[in-house]
């Protein structure tokens, strides 16, 4: 049988085919054809006479014309069905079958007849639908997509789904089907919601999640630090000093310096907490307070020398000693908790010493978020002027009302890139923050020094109590 009859027959659809076994199947019982004579047509009658070819050769060529039909019909009946895609999990509807001439996507070739795939616009060999991430054949009924790429659902899973970094397991669906996780702002951190109810341990300082491979040092008042944290933390008052110093000088780049000496302090948690009872005038971030501006007589217990890492990642033979507090001008001690980063050391730092600046230039009874929110734009100035020293004087904030000066730091060696992102995440968390002293305040605050500058901003404070508005 020749290739001609062959591309014929292959162009026929199921009813075709049928109509053609049919047909072939009726001449079985014809005897004779009609034969018409040129040269004597208008002379002669109809006559009809035996064909030429013997009974037997008809019944032969009628049983190889049923076989080829039945042949292409079991090839149309073994093609794939088209396939259900995913396309970053959502279901794409299949491509419709195109019969006729086809060229596979996958190799570029002429696909002969026998199996082939109709998906993502084409159609393809079997062997030639490939994973884009194992290199093998998909022979799933369905698959995954990212992009214009086809993947096997368990090797998308594996390279595209999120595994949480703290427990290290792919991150759940919810109930609609969607993937549902938390992430840190500027740290990278993402993690399955759960998280935030079993009682995994934070850092107290970046906020982040141990995970479960990681072992977080334990300070001996109950707080967590990261290992990244820990790299910078100052750890008693000796080692505080240098960075009192630098803000002082940052104050008084600003022209507002601080003329009295007022003693610097760095505590524990229940010596903080403690303090924060005996003064009988304070605003207080709660619930975690980090520093305070003392203005009464009292004794604290302040921690002398740095703690050493005992057994089970924890912080031992702490040494601290009673320091009595006089009163000598209106403020009589800042108190830092001692184990935090140097930048959000500062930044707290910052935040008291424009207590303390507020109380010896006369500006009496101010409103918790008059007073409390300029002292935030200043905790904010320095850390924007530390972020701008960091970066080496490129992509400073221009939300900065103004900085002085870019001081130099109080930790010897280089300055890591992860100390610049913890300065942003530090500054992310004084602009969102939602209570209505510290984060409406600030943010009062901060609008008005932006639009009239520090001093007039001040001055009008001292004037009426409020931000000019």
């Amino acid at each position: 049988m020749d290739n001609s009859r062959q591309d014929d027959l292959s162009n026929f659809d199921n009813e075709e085919i049928e109509c053609a076994i049919a047909l072939s199947l009726s001449e079985e019982d014809q005897k004779g054809k009609k034969v018409i004579d040129e040269d004597n047509e208008s002379e002669q009658s109809e006559e009809y006479y035996k064909p030429h070819q013997p009974e037997e050769d008809v019944t032969t060529q009628l049983e190889e014309d049923e076989q080829f039909a039945k042949a292409i019909q079991a090839i149309l009946s073994l093609e794939s069905p088209p396939r259900a895609q995913y396309d970053g999990g959502n279901l794409v509807p299949p491509h419709p079958f195109s019969s006729g001439y086809r060229i596979c996507a996958g190799c570029n070739t002429e696909i002969g007849h026998g199996q082939f795939l109709s998906c993502m616009g084409g159609v393809w060999h079997p062997d030639c639908f490939c994973c884009n991430a194992c290199n093998l054949p998909i022979t799933d009924y369905e698959f995954s997509m990212s992009g214009n790429r086809p993947y096997h659902e368990s090797c998308y899973r594996k390279q595209h789904h999120p595994r949480c970094d703290v427990c290290n397991k792919f991150i759940p669906t919810n109930s609609a089907g969607l993937i549902e996780f938390r992430a840190h702002p500027f740290l990278l951190q993402k993690y399955c919601p759960s998280h935030q109810r079993d009682r995994t341990p934070r850092c107290c300082s970046c906020e982040r999640m141990e995970p479960r491979d990681t072992r977080y040092i334990s300070l001996d008042d109950g707080r967590k630090l990261c290992l990244e944290c820990l790299d910078s933390a100052i750890m008693d008052t000796h080692e505080c000093q240098p960075l009192y110093f630098e803000i002082r000088e940052f104050y008084e780049g600003l022209n507002m310096k601080v003329e009295q000496e007022i003693p610097l302090l760095l505590v524990e948690r229940p010596a903080l907490n403690e303090a924060m009872e005996g003064e009988k005038n304070g605003h207080h971030h709660l619930p975690e307070t980090r520093g305070l501006c003392l203005s009464e007589e009292q004794t604290v217990t302040t921690v002398l020398k740095r703690p050493r890492t005992g057994a089970g990642y924890r912080f031992i033979d702490i040494r601290t000693e009673p320091y009595r507090l006089s009163r000598r001008c209106e403020v009589t001690a800042i108190l830092i908790l001692y184990g935090l980063p140097r930048l959000l050391t500062g930044s707290i730092l910052a935040h008291e010493m424009m207590h303390a600046w507020l109380q010896l230039k006369g500006y009496p009874n101010l409103r918790p978020e008059v007073e409390e929110g300029i002292c935030q734009v200043l905790a904010h100035m320095w850390l924007d002027s530390e972020i701008y020293s960091i970066s080496g004087g490129e992509g400073a904030s221009s939300s900065s009302p103004s900085s002085s000066s870019s001081s130099t730091s109080s930790k010897k060696g280089p300055r890591s890139d992860f100390e610049k992102k913890l300065g942003e995440f530090f500054k992310h968390q004084i602009e969102t923050d939602t209570s209505p002293d510290y984060g409406e305040g600030f943010r009062i605050g901060n609008q008005a020094v932006l639009k009239y500058g520090l001093r007039r901003t001040l001055d009008h404070i001292q004037m009426t109590g409020t931000f000019r508005v």
